[in-house]
């Protein structure tokens, strides 16, 4: 080859090759059934593997069983990467893979229900710089942890792909497109689509099951003889009993401090000791209240060195220094904890089997942000609050928590979670029955008085129900170990804060109108968990309260 034709080769190599460093080769596509079904998505009601799959096997049409199993395979014509190299030609291999995925879209009846973004996290990087065949399952009988599980329980149970697919038959579609988040979100165009008619079957709902279950004795409330909407409470009865809703086991609705509504499922009952989880978190806020109320502690703003000489534990700063009870309250202290967030070095489940929990937290390290405005769910920090109350306390925590809350709200049956040294845990975990949780809501809506007795004070509710971040975009509000809810009925708005524990545990009490709201419910790290309560409260609670005419929110 001459000199100047070999230097225009090699300048020519390398500029394609430099344009196209992120072009990755993928898997040779040889299988005949692959070749055949380029740009399709088929289903399965059972695991294949490739090699092994015939024509024979792709379904058409099925029955509809939530605990059978169907998945599906999703044939390209190129890698996940290279689809993403596609959009953004100019970005690594390794900012295409932190910064996009597959995006699902499902469509019932032609309907499109939900769409989702992928998390980046799902599949493993490999896979999407080769593999040319997606296969994932929908629904399992083994009930395998799997990323395609958790995506079709967040369309099907989260975003009313269940009310999509009621009795009858149904055409579910599914199209899937490369996605990359540029600032905004970037899609490419379909590169897999298929469907299949599913026949969803009708379930035999008895009347018991439905009728709204009447209100026994010996409660220890006033009953309230208000009306509401009986048929909405029975049309939730009935999606209870069909598992539309799931895992719920107990509501509770107290109106002007009146018992209105009481329902127990799933094996629940009045005397059950519901297991809430995090729930328990509120209740740090209020105990915290009660000692700056008896003069135990100045007030929130005290800060964690004067608890803790803090230079005798590990990654001490001087911005440890500035830490206050109220950032802990808050959420917002400033630690290196984020619970939703698995590569966090505080995140909760790195503490738990630690020997230490108060230790393992002031063990952390700083983040840079400013302590008191950037909020994560942090639920080591709740412990510390708690180890706090138990140091400044008299006797303790467990004998003042039961000698100033319990005792004044008539709660005698409660069981704590407990720290490795044996202290109640505030990080949640305490159990109680439903009506007995509704006490601490009823206690929030009285400005603190129970029974004539002062025992939080308005100005420390006034403070826990305050949002604290209205500048996050990412959530309505956070107090003092409350969530901020605002949920909207026809052209109402109604404000709320609320305990929240995983499994879709919730006490709500609405801030302009004399409602509380119990929910108890074991759908324990389920995606749906929490939307699905969210959705009883908004589509069937609260309507079903507003019978009479509109209900005041002044």
């Amino acid at each position: 080859m001459k000199p100047i034709l070999l230097l225009i080769f090699i300048f020519t190599f390398y500029l394609y090759h430099g344009q196209n460093k992120n072009i990755v080769n993928p898997e040779k596509i040889e299988n005949p059934i692959q070749k055949n079904n380029i740009g399709k998505i088929v289903f399965l009601n059972k695991s294949i593997a490739l090699e092994n799959l015939k024509n024979s096997d792709f379904l058409s049409s099925s029955l509809f069983q939530e605990n059978g199993d169907l998945g599906i395979h999703a044939f390209f014509d190129n890698s996940l990467v290279n689809y993403l190299h596609q959009l953004e030609p100019n970005w690594t291999v390794e900012e295409l893979l932190k910064n996009g995925n597959y995006q699902f879209s499902f469509y019932v009846d032609e309907k499109l229900i939900y769409k989702e973004n992928l998390n980046t996290g799902a599949g493993t990087a490999e896979n999407k710089k080769i593999k040319t065949v997606l296969q994932i399952p929908l629904l399992s009988s083994k009930n395998e942890d799997s990323w395609g599980r958790y995506l079709w329980m967040r369309f099907y149970m989260a975003h009313n792909g269940i009310d999509a697919l009621t009795e009858g038959n149904h055409i579910l579609a599914i199209e899937i497109r490369p996605y990359l988040n540029v600032s905004t979100i970037k899609t490419g165009p379909v590169i897999a689509k298929g469907q299949i008619n599913l026949n969803v079957p009708s379930q035999h709902i008895s009347e018991k099951q439905i009728a709204i279950q009447p209100i026994q004795s010996n409660s220890g409330w006033k009953v309230s003889q208000e009306k509401f909407n009986t048929e909405t409470i029975r049309s939730l009865n009935k999606k209870i009993a069909e598992t539309r809703f799931k895992n719920i086991t107990g509501i509770v609705i107290i109106k002007d401090g009146k018992l209105l509504l009481e329902e127990y499922f799933n094996g629940s009952g009045r005397d059950s000791l519901q297991d809430t989880r995090s729930v328990g978190k509120s209740f740090s806020s209020a105990l915290t209240g009660i000692a700056v109320k008896e003069g135990y502690l100045k007030s929130e703003n005290q800060y964690l060195k004067e608890f803790y000489d803090l230079k005798q534990f590990k990654n001490y700063s001087s911005q440890k220094d500035n830490i206050t009870i109220k950032s802990l309250l808050t959420m917002s202290s400033g630690f290196e904890g984020n619970d939703e967030n698995s590569e966090s070095a505080g995140n909760e489940e790195n503490m738990y089997p630690t020997e230490n929990w108060v230790n393992f937290t002031l063990d952390l390290p700083m983040t840079e942000n400013t302590i008191g405005k950037n909020w994560s769910y942090f639920t080591a920090g709740v412990v510390v609050t708690g180890d706090i109350l138990d140091k400044t306390v008299p006797q303790g925590l467990k004998n003042y928590a039961d000698k100033k809350l319990f005792q004044p709200l008539g709660i005698t049956n409660y069981k704590w979670q407990f720290t490795p040294q044996q202290k109640p845990s505030l990080a949640g975990g305490l159990r109680m029955k439903a009506l007995d949780f509704a006490k601490f809501g009823q206690l929030y809506s009285n400005n603190g008085i129970w029974n004539g007795k002062t025992i939080l004070t308005q100005d420390w509710i006034k403070k826990s129900f305050t949002n604290y971040f209205t500048d996050n975009p990412d959530f309505e509000g956070y107090g003092y170990l409350f969530w901020r809810k605002v949920y909207t009925v026809g052209n109402n708005s109604y404000e709320a804060f609320q305990s929240s524990g995983n499994g879709g545990n919730k006490i709500i009490i609405f801030t302009k109108i004399p409602v509380v709201m119990v929910i108890t419910a074991q759908a324990y790290n389920k995606p749906y968990a929490h939307s699905q309560v969210e959705k009883m409260v908004q589509e069937y609670l609260l309507p079903a309260l507003m019978m009479s005419g509109k209900m005041s929110n002044e």
